[in-house]
């Protein structure tokens, strides 16, 4: 009873707002219907507005018709049928850049940006490399980069270090100082991002250039602005530079840690498949320096499909093919992928392990080097490179030090240009010479130097010092009296195990005899 007037009045209330809203609603309505009446004394007060002034805008269309005729004409008489000189191309092209009337519009621009596409490409075929590193920097293109935005300048800079980075592969010394000019005009003009792209890619050629120690320098800088502004792109490219650079300084765990950090960076964005291929490329690489050959061969098949499959594809659309160090990618992965199985093979052969120990008994029938690549794969890349490595295979198989060495002075190119197949191949040697010489003076007690050496087919000081380094490394149980010129070798006979078994029981007494001196000792706190 007490709460029936509250209710009637939260009823009223409710009742006269919905009152108030539909009045107010109505009378909003009402003012926007009425039209507005002005008096004639206001009327006669007000002064009479303008009519407008109609202004021409100018149009798209119009904009996008600008006569190019002559333009495309000049770049048209390249790319015909009986094109000029190479000499009278690059002419034609910088007449291009360098029109007099300035003209930039939307195609004037694009017409123009294949022109110093097309000049680059000249100047590598017809092996111009003094005019390449003042291109972008000089007058050439200088009327172009100030007409177009920043974007469009930093997307030329990075496409014509591309395209002279591809055609002209053995040139670094070019390529530096192209790289180093364009640094002094980014910085000039403070285009920072820009300025990042270009230090990687010298980071990259002083790589090749077997300058270790300036590329760490530049990569170090590099990254701690990099992290700055958390550029996850270029951290993945500058940190597989880096891990290139400490492999090559056979720092195995800086380059895994610098892998690492690529991979880590390559998870937060998308990577392109040439650029994924080229990581797997470098962990398959690291392992393989571990010894861990099976796993290394998964990530260069890897590698392999995915540059394969990109080779051809750039093929048919006419793209220039990355050959860098004067081969193919794929195909140095697919000489990756034949050493690999070449050295799985050989271990498992000769029961060695990772760290290279030698074993005496070996069965040839395991070593199967036969399949390393398929008809088609071997088909596509036949040549020196790959008969280098098969050459390889069979002497590994026949274990035969003659044959291994005559192979390698003839394709001394092929096997020694590369850093990981010329490590490999010296680990290779060494043990083929080791399991040689313990099958031959297995069955001696005491042989003569001269005798292994004439058997091996090797010089005797060479011999003597490979006997002398396998029985410091205690590989060979065994003197050399060189007074006799003789090698004596001691049987290996069964260990007394009385000792290490009587160490193990005293070191237990111990912990025993501690044990009992701790508790002992607590007790004695107790009572006191």
């Amino acid at each position: 009873n007490n709460r029936q007037p509250i209710i009637r009045y939260i009823i009223i209330f409710n009742l006269i707002k919905k009152l108030i809203r539909l009045l107010l609603h109505s009378s909003i309505k009402s003012n926007q219907t009425k039209p507005f009446k002005m008096s004639e004394a206001e009327a006669m007060e007000v002064e009479a507005t303008p009519a407008p002034v109609e202004t021409s805008v100018p149009d798209d269309n119009e904009e996008n018709e600008e006569d190019i005729t002559d333009l495309s004409t000049l770049f048209e008489s390249i790319t015909s049928s009986t094109p000029p000189s190479p000499s009278d191309q690059t002419q034609i092209l910088i007449s291009i850049l360098t029109e007099p009337s300035s003209r930039y519009g939307p195609k004037a621009t694009a017409l123009k940006e294949r022109s110093i596409y097309s000049l680059a490409r000249a100047y590598c075929t017809s092996k111009q490399y003094n005019d390449i590193p003042t291109l972008l920097t000089g007058s050439t293109c200088e009327p172009f980069f100030t007409n177009v935005t920043k974007a469009k300048c930093a997307k030329v800079v990075r496409a014509v270090l591309e395209i002279i980075c591809t055609l002209a592969p053995r040139e670094l010394d070019m390529q530096q100082a192209i790289c180093n000019s364009i640094l002094e005009w980014t910085e000039a003009e403070k285009r920072t991002f820009l300025k990042q792209r270009v230090q990687a890619k010298l980071a990259n050629v002083l790589f090749l250039q077997k300058k270790y120690s300036n590329a760490l320098d530049l990569v170090n800088s590099l990254l701690l602005e990099l992290k700055k502004i958390d550029d996850k792109q270029l951290l993945v490219e500058t940190h597989l530079v880096e891990s290139k650079i400490h492999h090559a300084l056979r720092n195995v765990p800086k380059a895994k840690a610098a892998l690492t950090a690529s991979r880590t960076a390559a998870n937060a964005i998308y990577v392109a498949p040439g650029l994924q291929s080229t990581i797997d490329e470098m962990s398959g690489v690291l392992h393989c320096e571990e010894g861990d050959y099976n796993t290394a061969h998964s990530y260069f098949l890897e590698a392999f499909e995915q540059l394969d499959t990109l080779e051809g594809n750039s093929k048919k659309k006419g793209i220039e093919v990355d050959m860098s160090d004067g081969e193919s990618t794929a195909l140095k992965c697919l000489k990756y992928m034949m050493l690999c199985k070449i050295l799985d093979n050989l271990t498992k052969a000769l029961k060695l392990s990772a760290k290279g120990g030698v074993g005496s008994k070996a069965d040839t029938s395991t070593l199967e080097v036969t399949s390393i690549i398929t008809s088609r794969q071997g088909v596509k890349y036949a040549g020196r490179n790959i008969d280098a490595l098969t050459a390889i295979a069979n002497a590994a198989s026949a274990r035969s030090l003659s044959l291994y060495e005559s192979v390698t002075n003839e394709y001394s190119t092929e096997l020694q240009g590369d850093l990981l197949i010329q490590h490999h191949l010296n680990f290779l040697q060494t043990q083929l010479l080791e399991s040689n010489l313990i099958r031959i003076i297995e069955p001696y007690s005491c042989v003569e130097i001269t005798h292994v050496a004439k058997l091996i087919e090797m010089p005797l000081a060479s011999v003597e010092k490979k006997l002398s380094q396998m029985i410091l490394d205690q590989k060979l149980n065994g003197i050399l009296d060189q007074g006799k010129g003789q090698l004596i070798i001691y049987e290996e006979g069964e260990k007394d195990l009385a000792m290490e078994k009587g160490l193990k029981v005293i070191a237990n007494i111990d912990d025993v005899v501690g044990s009992l001196f701790v508790r002992s000792r607590a007790l004695r706190t107790m009572v006191a």
